[in-house]
């Protein structure tokens, strides 16, 4: 991006990176380090950029970062990247694992820190400003969808671990990320898409700017089989509309996105049954699971700067609807629907103001945000073939969570920097039942608040090398439904109301380090508790009670960027742990206790391009005593482009490169399989392994037309 800007230089490094990670530029980067620190200059003191041409550096973060296990993630390190699926986006995050036990149309699971996120219950995702986390959701809290994404839309991926920003609340656990789609394109382009499994995709997208104006456009249509036996049948169509004006200082932009999709599912099977040959690998016990959902937003932000800081605001409308259909146990308790339609609205004001605090630059940041849902319907039915029979629970809710944060980030010498925040949150969730034979008297209303301080101490730089220690609360919202419940909806037995907030502590020390050229690395030793980890279970209407738990772990990112080359090579390794032995054992269930990845691309800008990923998944436990584990695996995925002029581009994708037979996925439960019948195991079901496969090795050719 070349651009000319005058800059009145008064805040220090810290101020500085938030406008440059606005701007997407590192400016300020290429000036001496008193000079953008900025410490004695005076307020009227400025300096002249000319025109030049200036590239992202994501992970120049000294003298910026407020943890070493933050960063961002740039459009160019995207761009090269072999994606089977739009959410492997966030595997960008070091450490974080994405996988799938259903169709593409589901929300996936995603991993990190030792929590199995399940669909996001404790990692807190934001796009252009709006939260993808549904609270109280008809499947699982807070899941997140991320299949609305266009992956060639992203300009920055910016994400923390823990639980230390003021300004994360609600699932923010593992960690948090903001998206942000780009509001130009280079140039207006068309790409198609065609591969194995009845795989196709189209993707058209441009900008235009009037006067001061910018419109982006994006449309993408996707149709995928799959290599299930019973065909996926997905159809998934996308559009953006984006408005934008002015810069990080002064400017604003409106976003419309539609997203419909619709899929048959190939749920987790028993082991037992395709061993017996009773269904293939690729096999189903019900092939009408699957799906259709949508997700209809506008969305608004806005920002105005002054002499002391400037003011950030967003607002945001979101139409959403899920009717999800599941076999997850075979025919032991048939299959169901949960169907979840809602209207979601809020947003958020902020100020980031400059101040003096014992004669020290600091920067005072003031926050409100608003969220409310209201949910029409909230159901769990007994299906056959996708038809209702019955119905379990259905409800209709209003939930409304309310929270406001405030930080203070000082630089008090040129080697010590302290960030100290606070939060409050309060959520109410009325519900109101509407339907289900034991749910007559689990309506109410719930209401919960938490305060949560935090505090981060910064150390250096030393030689290109900062150290850091974080600490701090945060929390997971439980589900609006298990507070108020008396009666298990599916049996009529007596249930335990549970808190709409569910507490965390965590702490991390870590080092970040730029001592060699062009190399980034930053090691990280963390840990944290939760206070109880009470589910909501979707699929049964009832709330199941986990405990207290214990997680630590060492985190290991490394970053090199030189001449169009890009290394990235992440390792993670986790220990987690119940407060209480239940089951024979304390382990965590799908807690993924080592993950690794590495990842090179390269782009000089030439006639050739291209990408290779591997990533790595240690064994799991699938049950608390720890006998039972998942098999570790290797995946490893592929990109190859060329270039035939400015105007004609070719690429192809290889994707399981090594055909590894592996599984996405593997969970321990009871199930019943057609040859058993509903009644195996007397009634109960029969215990053993449930799997959902890694895709086999797939080929997909692209064309991308430059106008």
């Amino acid at each position: 991006m070349a651009f000319q800007k005058k800059l009145s230089i008064t805040k220090s490094s810290k101020q500085n990176h938030r406008l440059i990670n606005l701007l997407n530029v590192m400016v300020l980067s290429t000036l001496p380090v008193p000079m953008a620190q900025a410490a004695g200059l005076p307020a009227t003191d400025e300096i002249i950029l000319e025109e030049i041409v200036v590239k992202q550096q994501s992970q120049a973060l000294i003298g910026i970062a407020d943890s070493a296990s933050e960063g961002t993630v740039t459009a160019q390190q995207l761009k090269a990247r072999p994606l089977l699926r739009p959410a492997e986006v966030m595997e960008t995050v070091p450490g974080m694992i994405v996988t799938q036990h259903s169709g593409g149309g589901k929300a996936n699971q995603y991993f990190l820190r030792g929590f199995n996120l399940d669909h996001g219950s404790d990692f807190a995702t934001h796009v252009n400003g709006m939260p993808v986390n549904n609270v109280t959701h008809a499947h699982g809290q807070g899941y997140m969808d991320l299949n609305f994404l266009i992956p060639e839309l992203i300009g920055t991926l910016r994400y923390r671990k823990g639980v230390y920003a003021a300004e994360d609340g609600d699932f923010a656990v593992a960690g948090s990320a903001r998206i942000d789609y780009v509001k130009t394109l280079d140039t207006p382009f068309v790409d198609f898409s065609l591969g194995q499994y009845g795989y196709k995709r189209f993707l058209g997208a441009g900008s235009h700017k009037f006067d001061n104006v910018n419109l982006l456009a994006a449309l993408e249509l996707v149709g995928n089989d799959g290599p299930w036996d019973q065909s996926e049948n997905l159809v998934k169509r996308n559009g953006v509309l984006r408005l934008s004006s002015g810069n990080a200082y002064e400017g604003y932009s409106l976003t419309a996105m539609a997203y419909e999709n619709s899929w048959t599912a190939t749920e987790q099977v028993p082991v037992r049954a395709i061993e017996s040959g009773e269904i293939g690998k690729y096999g189903t016990l019900a092939p009408t699971d699957g799906g259709k959902t949508h997700r209809y937003s506008l969305n608004g932000e806005m920002v105005k700067s002054d002499e002391k800081g400037r003011w950030k605001a967003n607002a945001y409308l979101i139409d959403y609807q899920l009717n999800l259909f599941s076999t997850p146990s075979g025919l032991l308790d048939g299959q169901h629907e949960q169907a979840d339609k809602r209207l979601t609205w809020g947003g958020q004001v902020a100020r980031e103001q400059d101040i003096r605090l014992a004669g020290k630059n600091s920067i005072l940041d003031l926050g409100l945000q608003l969220r409310h849902d209201r949910m029409s319907e909230l159901g769990l039915y007994q299906t056959s073939n996708r038809v209702r029979n019955s119905t379990t629970r259905s409800d209709a809710v209003n939930q409304t969570g309310l929270g406001l944060f405030t930080n203070l980030n000082t630089q008090w010498t040129d080697w010590l920097r302290t960030n100290v925040g606070l939060r409050w949150d309060g959520i109410k969730s009325e519900i109101n039942n509407k339907g289900g034979e034991f749910n007559i008297n689990n309506g109410g209303t719930g209401r919960d608040h938490q305060v949560s301080p935090k505090l981060g101490v910064v150390l250096g730089p030393f030689d290109k090398t900062e150290f850091y220690a974080n600490w701090g609360h945060g929390f997971h919202s439980n589900d609006g439904r298990g507070s108020t419940a008396t009666t298990n909806a599916v049996d009529g037995s007596s249930l335990q109301r549970i808190p709409l907030i569910a507490k965390v502590v965590g702490s991390e020390v870590g080092v970040r380090t730029q001592f060699l050229p062009n190399w980034h690395s930053s090691l990280t030793l963390w840990q944290v508790a939760l206070d109880s980890e009470l589910v909501y279970i979707g699929d049964e209407g009832v709330t199941e009670p986990k405990g207290g738990s214990k997680r630590r772990g060492v985190e290991w990112s490394n970053y090199y960027s030189h001449d169009g080359l890009i290394l990235d090579a992440d390792v993670a390794v986790s220990h987690a742990r119940f407060d209480t032995s239940s089951n024979g054992g304390n382990r965590v269930p799908n807690a993924i206790p080592v993950t690794a990845s590495l990842a090179v691309t390269h782009d000089t800008g030439g006639k050739w391009f291209g990408g290779v990923r591997a990533r790595y998944l240690g064994a799991y436990p699938l049950e608390e005593t720890g006998t039972l584990k998942s098999k570790a695996f290797w995946s490893t995925n592929m990109k190859l482009g060329y270039r035939y002029d400015k105007h004609i581009q070719f690429s192809i994708d290889v994707l399981n490169i090594f055909n590894s037979t592996a599984n996405d996925i593997e969970y321990f439960g009871a199930s019943c399989s057609r040859v058993e019948g509903a009644g195996c195991g007397g009634g109960a079901g029969i215990d053993g392994r449930l799997i959902h496969p890694l895709e086999p090795r797939s080929v997909r050719l692209g064309l991308r037309l430059s106008l």
